[in-house]
C-alpha cells in the first residue's frame, strides 16, 4: 500500500453485513483478551489499535511507537495474539461474506457470471451445439488439484476445526428467522469457539512431521472436498438442463474432478519422506476412504426403508443379497431385527461389511474400487426402476459421485526426486566414480544400452542407493495394492536431459518394477524449473521423444506425457516478469512439440500461493494460457494457506471447483484466442530482458545484497520455525541460489516489500517505454489477456507491499548494507508509476474495490505487529538469538502478520 492511501476503509452496501460481522467478532475478541489476560492486556491491545489507526488516517505516527516500545517480552506476545486472533476471525467473516454473496447471486435469476458454470455450458452449447459432442468436451475436462506440504500452513488442525465451527455458526446467522435468543446462542458459541483456541498452544513443541503434513491434506480431503463433490456435479447438472432442456437430449458429465498429493511422495530435499512413507501414506488414504464410505452407508440405510409389501426390487439386488449374505452371515447382527425385511438396509449392511473386509486385506473384501462402484449402481438402477427416485435415490446417487471420484486411494500420491538423487544411484550401482561428469549424450547412450539388454541390478552395498531402488519397490507393492490410479506421475526435479528420464525407467526395472515384458507402470514427467530450464525445455522434451527407447514406454502409456513447469524457481531466479514470460514461450513450444509428434500432452503447473510463486486468479491464468495449452485439462499444485482459503469452507470449496471447471471449460473452447502480433512479442522480449538483468544485477549478482536480505528481513526467524518437514534450502546452502522459494518469499512479505512479487518491472517497463512508446503497451494491457493478467497481479502486489514499514526493517541492516532499501524504494515508485499510467488510473487497485477494501481494512491492524517484530528481532539478535522467550513472540508476529496478509509463501 503506498503512503498516500490513508483514507478510512469504506463499506460499499452489499458488505453491510461484513461490517456487521466484523465488529460483532472484533468485540468478541476484545471480551476474550480482557477475560483472558486482563483489562490491562485489553487496554495496552485497544490503545495501540486506535494509534495504529489514526496514523493510518492521518500520516503521522502520534503515540504508536511509544506505546509499542513500553512492551515486554511477555506483554507483546499477548498484544500480537490478540491481533492475530482478530486476523483471523476478520479472515473466517470475509469467507463466509463471499458464501452470502454467492447465495444473493444465486437467488438473483437476471445475474450469469463469467465464470459460472452456467456460462460455460452456454459456451459449450455455442460451439458445441450437438449433445454428443458435448458429451465428447465434457468427457476430457479433467480438473486436479494437488496439495502440497510445502509449507504447511502454521495452524494446528484442532484451530482449524475450531475456525470452522466459527464459520457454520456464522452461516447460521444469516437465517432471517432466528430469534434474538438463537443469536444470543450462536454468538456464545462463536467466543468459545475463540476462546479455547486462544488457550490452544498454536506452535507445536515438536518439529512437524511427514506424519502431521499428511493429516492436515486429509483433513480438507475428507471434512471439505468428499462432503461438497455430489453438490458441484448438481450444479454442473442444474447448468446443463438449463441450457439444453429435456433430458433425452442432455449431455451427461463424467468424472471431472480427481485430486492429488505430494505428501509422503515428495522426497525432494525431504530425508523424512521415501518407501516408508509411500507406504505408509497410501494405507492411511484407503483407511480414510472406506471409513467415509461405511459412515455414509450408514447413513443412507436410514433413509431406505423401502419394504417389499410396498414396492418393487430388482430381482437382480435380492439374488445378489443372497449370495452376498452367505459370505458375510454376520451382516445381519448390523440390523435391527424389525429392519430385516427392508432390502436396502440389509443391502447396505452387507456393503459396509464387505469394505471392512477390504480395509483387513481379506480375501472376500473387495478387489477394487470398480466392483463397489458396480454393488452402488445396482442398488441406484432398483431405486430408478421400482420409483425410488424421490425415496432415496439422490443419496445413493450422492455416495456413488463420492466413490466414482475418490474411489478406494481417496488422491493420487505423486513421487518426486532430485534429478542428481538417480544419478547417483545408477553411477553407484555402476560402479561408475565419473558418471555424473560424463557427457550427457555418453550417459543416455550407456542408458539406452542397459534398457536395450535389460540388465539385472547389480549389488547394491550403498545405503543411500538401496533407499531409491526401495521407493521404486514400494512404488509397485502400491500400484498392485491399490490401483494404477494411486500412484500419479513420478516427477523428476532439475531435469536436463534425456538421460534424467531414461534413468528412472532404469532405476524402476532394476527394483523389480517392470513387468515380464519390461513394462514399467508409471508416468515420467521432467519438472523444469529455472528460466535456463525453461528456455532449454522443449528442446530437451524433443530429444526425449526421439529417444528410441522411450518411445517405445510412451507406446505402453497410450502415447500421454506429463510436463511440469515450475513457478518459483524460475521467479526467484529471474524475477516475475522474465519468469512469465519464459512460462509462457514453454508452454507454446512444449504444445508445438507435442503436436508435432501426435502427443497427448498434459501441462502439469507448479504454482505456489503467492503472486511471486504462480498464483492468482484461476480464470484470468487459464485464459491467458497460450494456444493449445489447457486442452481441458488443469492439473495444478496447491500450496500452504491457498489450501485453506479455497477448500477450508465448504461454500467456498465448491465455488473454487467449479470455478476451475467454468475457467477451463472456457479457455478450451476459445484456445488462446488470436496470436499475438509480432510488435506485442518483442515488447515482451524486451520488458523480460531488462527486468530480468535488474532483478540479477540486485538478487544474485551484488555480492553484498545476501548480507543485507538476511538483515532487513526475519529469515532467521523463519527457517527455524517449524512450519514443515522439509529443510529451508536445497542441496548445500550456498545463499540466495540455494534457498527454496518459500522461505525467500515468505521473508520478505513479512517486510512487507514483497520484493520478488514486482522487482525489475519497473526498469522493464520502463525501458520498452523508451523504445516503442505508450501505445502498444495499453493496447496490450487492453487486449491481450497474458499482459492484463500480470499487470493486474502485479498491481495487486504493489497494493499489498507499504514502504513504510518495509524502512523499518530496513534499518536492522547495518550501515554499509542501507542503501540497498533506497534502490529498493527508487523501482517500487518506478513500477507503480508505469503500472498506473498503464491502467490509467490515479491509484493502485481502482477498479477492485473489494480488494482495496480487504487490505485498507488489515492494513492498520498489521502495523503493530509488524513493528513489533522489528523491535524483537533487534532484541533476540543482540541477544545472540539465545532467548527463547523472545523467539517464541517472533514465531507469533511471523503467524499474526502472515494471518493479516493472508499469505506465507
Amino acid at each position: 500500500m503506498t503512503d498516500t492511501q490513508r483514507e478510512p476503509v469504506h463499506f460499499e452496501p452489499k458488505d453491510a453485513a461484513l461490517r456487521d460481522d466484523v465488529r460483532e467478532l472484533g468485540a468478541i475478541v476484545g471480551e476474550v483478551i480482557a477475560e483472558q489476560c486482563g483489562e490491562a492486556v485489553f487496554a495496552a491491545v485497544e490503545q495501540i489499535r486506535q494509534a495504529a489507526i489514526t496514523q493510518r488516517e492521518t500520516g503521522q505516527r502520534g503515540d504508536l511507537g511509544g506505546l509499542l516500545d513500553s512492551l515486554d517480552t511477555a506483554a507483546a506476545s499477548d498484544v500480537i495474539r490478540g491481533f492475530s486472533t482478530y486476523f483471523q476471525v476478520v479472515n473466517i467473516a470475509e469467507k463466509v461474506h463471499r458464501i452470502r454473496r454467492r447465495r444473493e447471486w444465486l437467488r438473483d435469476t437476471r445475474q450469469l457470471r463469467s465464470d459460472s458454470l452456467e456460462a460455460a455450458m452456454r459456451l459449450l452449447a455455442e460451439h458445441r451445439p450437438d449433445p454428443r459432442a458435448a458429451m465428447a468436451f465434457l468427457d476430457g475436462l479433467l480438473i486436479e488439484p494437488v496439495f502440497t506440504a510445502h509449507p504447511t500452513e502454521p495452524t494446528r488442525r484442532t484451530i482449524l476445526l475450531k475456525q470452522q465451527q466459527v464459520a457454520r455458526r456464522l452461516v447460521e446467522r444469516m437465517n432471517p428467522a432466528l430469534t434474538p435468543q438463537e443469536h444470543a446462542v450462536l454468538l456464545a458459541n462463536i467466543r468459545a469457539q475463540v476462546t479455547a483456541g486462544w488457550q490452544t498452544e498454536e506452535h507445536p513443541s515438536t518439529g512437524i512431521t511427514v506424519g502431521d503434513e499428511r493429516e492436515q491434506v486429509l483433513f480438507f480431503l475428507a471434512e471439505s472436498l468428499y462432503r461438497v463433490i455430489p453438490a458441484v456435479y448438481e450444479h454442473l447438472e442444474q447448468a446443463i438442463a438449463e441450457v439444453w432442456g429435456e433430458a433425452s437430449a442432455r449431455p451427461e458429465p463424467g468424472i471431472i474432478f480427481r485430486f492429488g498429493s505430494w505428501v509422503g511422495g515428495d522426497m525432494d530435499g525431504n530425508p523424512n519422506v521415501g518407501p516408508d512413507t509411500i507406504r505408509e501414506t497410501l494405507a492411511l488414504h484407503r483407511r480414510t476412504a472406506l471409513e467415509l464410505y461405511r459412515a455414509e452407508l450408514r447413513q443412507v440405510a436410514r433413509e431406505l426403508s423401502q419394504a417389499p409389501s410396498r414396492i418393487g426390487f430388482a430381482p437382480e439386488l435380492l439374488e445378489r443379497i443372497e449370495t452376498c449374505q452367505a459370505l458375510f452371515p454376520e451382516a445381519l447382527e448390523d440390523v435391527a431385527p424389525r429392519h430385516r425385511d427392508m432390502p436396502y438396509r440389509v443391502w447396505c449392511a452387507l456393503l459396509r461389511r464387505r469394505l471392512a473386509a477390504t480395509a483387513r486385506g481379506a480375501a472376500n473384501g473387495y478387489a477394487n474400487a470398480e466392483v463397489f462402484l458396480v454393488d452402488l449402481a445396482l442398488m441406484s438402477r432398483s431405486l430408478a426402476q421400482n420409483k425410488g427416485e424421490h425415496a432415496g435415490l439422490y443419496a445413493v446417487k450422492r455416495l456413488q459421485r463420492r466413490a466414482e471420484t475418490f474411489r478406494f486411494h481417496l488422491a493420487t500420491l505423486d513421487l518426486r526426486q532430485d534429478s542428481e538423487v538417480h544419478r547417483q544411484c545408477i553411477a553407484h550401482c555402476l560402479r561408475d566414480e565419473a558418471w555424473m561428469q560424463r557427457p550427457r549424450a555418453e550417459r543416455t547412450a550407456r542408458l539406452q544400452q542397459l534398457l536395450d539388454e535389460g540388465a539385472l541390478c547389480p549389488l547394491v552395498d550403498d545405503a543411500a542407493a538401496e533407499k531409491t531402488l526401495e521407493v521404486f519397490r514400494a512404488a509397485g507393492e502400491c500400484l498392485a495394492t491399490y490401483g494404477e490410479r494411486a500412484i500419479g506421475p513420478y516427477i523428476i526435479s532439475m531435469a536436463q536431459g534425456a538421460d534424467d528420464v531414461l534413468s528412472v525407467l532404469l532405476l524402476a526395472r532394476w527394483a523389480g518394477l517392470a513387468d515380464e515384458n519390461g513394462v514399467v507402470p508409471l508416468d515420467i514427467a521432467p519438472l523444469l524449473e529455472t528460466v535456463d530450464d525453461l528456455e532449454r525445455g522443449p528442446e530437451i522434451f524433443a530429444e526425449l521423444l526421439d529417444d528410441r527407447v522411450y518411445q517405445a514406454h510412451l507406446e505402453t502409456r497410450r502415447r500421454r506425457q506429463m510436463v511440469m513447469i515450475g513457478y518459483s524457481d524460475s521467479n526467484k531466479g529471474s524475477g516475475i516478469a522474465a519468469a512469465r514470460w519464459a512460462l509462457h514461450q514453454a508452454e507454446e513450444r512444449l504444445v508445438a512439440v507435442a503436436e508435432s509428434r501426435n502427443l497427448d500432452l498434459t501441462l502439469f503447473h507448479g504454482r505456489g500461493g503467492t503472486i511471486s510463486r504462480g498464483g492468482g486468479r484461476t480464470h484470468t491464468a487459464a485464459l491467458a494460457a497460450p494456444r493449445g495449452a489447457v486442452r481441458g485439462r488443469l492439473r495444478v499444485t496447491e500450496q500452504g494457506e491457498i489450501i485453506n482459503a479455497k477448500y477450508g469452507l465448504r461454500g467456498i470449496a465448491i465455488r473454487t471447483l467449479e470455478q476451475a471447471a467454468s475457467s477451463v471449460a472456457e479457455a478450451t473452447l476459445r484456445d488462446g484466442g488470436d496470436a499475438p502480433p509480432p510488435l506485442w512479442r518483442q515488447v515482451m522480449e524486451d520488458i523480460s530482458a531488462e527486468s530480468r538483468s535488474a532483478y540479477r544485477a540486485l538478487v544474485h549478482e551484488d555480492d553484498g545484497f545476501y548480507a543485507y536480505f538476511r538483515q532487513a528481513t526475519p529469515i532467521d526467524v523463519i527457517e527455524r520455525m517449524r512450519i514443515g518437514s522439509r529443510p529451508p534450502a536445497r542441496r548445500q546452502m550456498q545463499g540466495i541460489r540455494d534457498l527454496r522459494a518459500i522461505p525467500w518469499v515468505f521473508a520478505w512479505t513479512q517486510t512487507r516489500a514483497i520484493l520478488p512479487g514486482w522487482y525489475g518491472v519497473g526498469h522493464g517497463l520502463e525501458a520498452a517505454v523508451a523504445r516503442h512508446g505508450e501505445a502498444p503497451l495499453k493496447e496490450m494491457f487492453e487486449r491481450w489477456m497474458f499482459m492484463r493478467a500480470m499487470l493486474d497481479d502485479l498491481e495487486m502486489v504493489l497494493a499489498k507491499c507499504d514502504l513504510g514499514i518495509a524502512r523499518r526493517y530496513a534499518e536492522l541492516a547495518e550501515s554499509p548494507a542501507r542503501p540497498y532499501a533506497e534502490l529498493i524504494e527508487a523501482e517500487y515508485r518506478r513500477t507503480v508509476d508505469l503500472v498506473l499510467r498503464l491502467k490509467g488510473t490515479d491509484e493502485l487497485l481502482a477498479n477492485d474495490a473489494t480488494l482495496n477494501r480487504t487490505i485498507r481494512l488489515r492494513n492498520p491492524y498489521v502495523d503493530p505487529m509488524s513493528l513489533l517484530q522489528v523491535d524483537l528481532l533487534r532484541r533476540w539478535r543482540e541477544g545472540g538469538r539465545e532467548d527463547e522467550a523472545l523467539f517464541r513472540a517472533l514465531l507469533l508476529s511471523v503467524n499474526g502478520i502472515a494471518h493479516g496478509l493472508q499469505n506465507t509463501g
